[in-house]
């Protein structure tokens, strides 16, 4: 994989010649400002596969020889352009220090249900560059702004997949009802599967590379891509019991998207703020762009401070409700308030408009008054002075 930009490297151009002598390589076609294209023959596909797959690197498709049936000529065209600009864009990232030489794969397919098969341009692969995956699509502006709409539909729903082997009342929930397969954490879908986690929210990112094209023409598609691509990357609103407190953005169902030009790139360099995330505006550098400032990180701040605040307002306000006792005029503890109004003690807790220690009060003077009443009736009762006086005299005169 070289630079084509490289014009004058002695190094490779002998290493391709030498390759093409073993024919292992082949030239494409040359383009108009007589640069060559080269591309692997079968053999050098085949011996390219034995040397890269055991690392779990996955080269392109092969580029095989078609002519055209009635005249004989070789079919090559509109292959080459965007093949270069495809290799330029990984070079620039790889200059970046954005992925390493062989954490580049070309032409990478993702199926869908239907069997369709989305194919990436390019996917990078660069943990140490805080970039754990991301795939692009190479635009020279020979497809239709609504045609990239309809691509970064398909990397949503690819992303939205579940595997084969999923679990069974995972899988039926999601078929009976499509938007349940939002609930199903992304460790448990398809595209975990053949990526790394991204270590951010939200599905495998996706950056538009726009090549050989105006700005007017770039500012247009991305407005496109804006307008009618939003159910795919715009983040939603979390569900929270806080709604004007919490003002993070729920990506996690979101693909994010980038865009940047081959120009850019190679003038700034792809670790400059040359990418600009949909829904934001101004350019980033790639990794800021990719973070989610308003995401998951400051919706659990959002949260819990909204709940500490409702915490605070709702033990003020029980504050300000609590009853005070009518004759002492103390507030009411919590056990009393809850006495007082509970039902299961309500009927038993006396006058509601005293506080406990007031209540304790009445109920032990009227302890006291009813002891009292119990003693004194217990209590046997004392003879008269007339009675025992006469009794005295009555029993002196039996006894003389």
């Amino acid at each position: 994989m070289t630079r084509p930009d490289n014009q004058h490297d002695r190094l490779v151009r002998d290493n391709l010649l030498d390759l093409e002598e073993h024919q292992l390589v082949r030239i494409e076609t040359v383009r108009e400002d007589q640069r060559q294209v080269w591309v692997l023959t079968k053999r050098g596909h085949g011996e390219a596969k034995k040397l890269l797959e055991p690392k779990g690197i996955r080269i392109s498709v092969l580029r095989e020889k078609k002519y055209d049936p009635v005249t004989g000529k070789l079919l090559g065209t509109s292959y080459d352009d965007h093949a270069a600009a495809v290799t330029s864009t990984a070079a620039e990232l790889h200059r970046a220090g954005i992925g390493h030489q062989l954490g580049f794969q070309t032409e990478i397919g993702h199926r869908l249900g239907s069997s369709f098969v989305q194919r990436a341009d390019l996917v990078v692969r660069a943990q140490e560059a805080g970039v754990p995956v991301m795939l692009l699509e190479i635009d020279r502006r020979s497809e239709d702004a609504h045609d990239l709409v309809v691509k970064l539909r398909r990397y949503w729903e690819w992303g939205r997949l579940l595997p084969r082997d999923a679990d069974k009342q995972i899988a039926d929930r999601v078929r009976s009802r499509p938007d349940a397969i939002e609930h199903v954490d992304h460790e448990k879908r398809l595209w975990r599967r053949f990526y790394p986690p991204t270590g951010r929210e939200g599905l495998v990112p996706l950056a538009f590379v726009f090549a050989d094209t105006t700005e007017a023409k770039v500012d247009n598609t991305v407005a496109v891509l804006e307008e009618a691509g939003r159910r795919y990357w715009a983040p939603r609103r979390y569900e929270t019991l806080y709604p004007k407190a919490v003002t993070a953005k729920d990506y996690g169902q979101a693909v994010p998207v980038v865009v940047t030009t081959l120009e850019q790139l190679t003038e700034h360099g792809a670790d400059a703020a040359v990418w600009r995330r949909l829904g934001r505006k101004g350019e980033q550098k790639l990794t800021a762009a990719l973070d989610n400032p308003d995401g998951d990180a400051l919706y659990r701040d959002q949260e819990a401070r909204a709940d500490a605040a409702d915490k605070q307002r709702r033990a003020a306000q029980r504050e300000a409700e609590r009853p005070v006792c009518k004759r002492c005029g103390r507030k009411f503890t919590d056990q009393r308030w809850e006495e007082t109004t509970a039902h299961r003690t309500a009927w038993n807790a006396g006058d509601a408009s005293l506080c406990g220690t007031c209540r304790a009060d009445d109920v032990a003077r009227k302890e006291a008054a009813a002891e009292a009443a119990r003693l004194q009736a217990a209590a046997p009762a004392e003879p008269e002075d007339d009675q025992e006086a006469d009794t005295g005299r009555g029993w002196f005169r039996r006894r003389t």
